[in-house]
C-alpha cells in the first residue's frame, strides 16, 4: 500500500502538471497566431490518440489477462480497413463494433 502522503504529493503534482500543459495553450498562447508548421503537426493530434487508446486492448486486453484474443484482432483489422477505405470514422467504429460483438458470439 501506498504512503497516504506520497499520494497526496502524486496526486497534486499530476494536477499541477495537467493544468500547466493546458495553460501552456489556452493562457499563454490562446490568443496569439501559431506558425503554419505547428498547425500542420497539431492537425495530427485528434487522429493519433484513438489509435493509441485502443493499441493496449487489441495486444494485451485485460480481458483475457493479456493474452492474444483473435476477436480483438479481427475487430481491429475490420476498424482500420473499414476507416481506410471509406474514410469515416463512425462507420469504422460501427463496423469494428459489430465484428468485435460477432467473433465473440462466434469464438463462445
Amino acid at each position: 500500500m501506498i504512503d497516504t502522503g506520497t499520494l497526496w504529493f502524486v496526486i497534486i503534482a499530476l494536477g499541477l502538471g495537467s493544468f500547466g500543459l493546458r495553460f501552456v495553450f489556452t493562457g499563454l498562447v490562446g490568443d496569439r497566431e501559431m506558425p503554419a508548421w505547428l498547425l500542420r503537426h497539431l492537425r495530427y493530434t485528434a487522429v493519433a490518440i484513438l489509435p493509441a487508446l485502443v493499441a493496449p486492448q487489441v495486444l494485451w486486453p485485460a480481458a483475457t489477462d493479456g493474452t492474444f484474443d483473435p476477436a480483438r484482432v479481427a475487430a481491429a483489422a475490420v476498424t482500420l480497413g473499414v476507416g481506410i477505405m471509406t474514410k469515416n470514422v463512425l462507420g469504422a467504429i460501427i463496423a469494428g463494433a459489430a465484428t468485435l460483438y460477432a467473433m465473440l458470439w462466434l469464438l463462445g
